[in-house]
This record gives C-alpha cells, structure tokens and sequence, in this order.
C-alpha cells in the first residue's frame, strides 16, 4: 500500500545543511528498503494557485486554499506493506528532517 507523507512546516525553504543530510541518508534508506515511491519539497504556499473549475468558467485565485501558520512544506509518497509499517519508518522520517509529518493511506480507484 502507498501512503502520502506530509511534513509540516511553518517556514518555506526552512532545511538546515545537516537536516538536509539526515534527509538524503534517509531517503537512501528507503530505496534500500524497497519503500521509496517518490519525495519532493514544495514552494512556498503563496506562490498557489486555487482553481474551481466547477462553474460555466473556472475561477483562479491566489494563493493558498487554506490560510495557516503551518503548510505543507514537502512530502513523501512511501510505498509500505500496512500502517503500522509506514507509521516505524515515518518517526524515522520526522526525525531526520526535524519536523512533524503527517501520514495518510493513498486510495486507488
């Protein structure tokens, strides 16, 4: 099962050289583990665009959906054989980007 990584932050940009490197040696870890699916950080929240194309017209507005102390500063998609696997190997995550994360099962249709 794949789960979607979120690592909360109140900052953009915010990774210290040594977090950036308990990052990479984790992320190396997961690929060795057969679990990376894919990871990325994001720019900062004003920097989005909000589409409602549920209209005769779609309607673009600036900036984030939801304004908020804390955003979504990155993420990992982990690919993991149930929860409580996923959740072992994200506290390693937390831990090595020195931030909360948050972990959600990603739904195939």
């Amino acid at each position: 099962m794949q789960y979607l990584v979120s690592v909360i932050d109140e900052r953009t940009n915010s990774g210290t050289p040594d977090e950036m490197r308990a990052i990479g040696d984790f992320n190396d870890r997961l690929r060795a583990g057969d679990h990376w699916v894919f990871a990325a950080g994001l720019a900062a929240p004003s920097t989005a665009t909000v589409i409602d194309g549920r209209g005769e017209q779609p309607v673009f507005t600036d900036g984030p959906f939801i304004e908020s102390k804390e955003h979504m500063a990155g993420f990992w998609i982990i690919d993991a054989p149930d929860l409580d696997v996923a959740l072992e190997l994200m506290a390693e995550g937390s831990r090595a980007c020195n931030r909360r994360v948050e972990v959600r099962p990603i739904l195939v249709v």
